[in-house]
């Protein structure tokens, strides 16, 4: 896993992207990396994200539903 001033920077992204990022959902919810499968997930609605050359692509029309993986 990279670091970036010492803290982690999961799926290429940098650690304070991390601190901002959420889900487009209503709920706007936290979301955390799922490094197995290399994407984004929401903690509220389960969708997930791709992260594209260490871009997350947080667009709710290209979320899959994480049960459906």
């Amino acid at each position: 896993m990279a670091t970036l001033s010492g803290r982690p920077a999961p799926l290429g992204i940098p650690a304070d992207l991390w601190d901002v990022l959420a889900c487009p959902c209503p709920e706007h919810a936290p979301v955390e990396a799922d490094e197995a499968r290399g994407v984004i997930v929401c903690t509220a609605c389960a969708r997930t994200f791709e992260v594209r050359d260490g871009i997350p692509v947080m667009l709710i029309d290209e979320a899959a539903d994480s049960t459906e993986d």
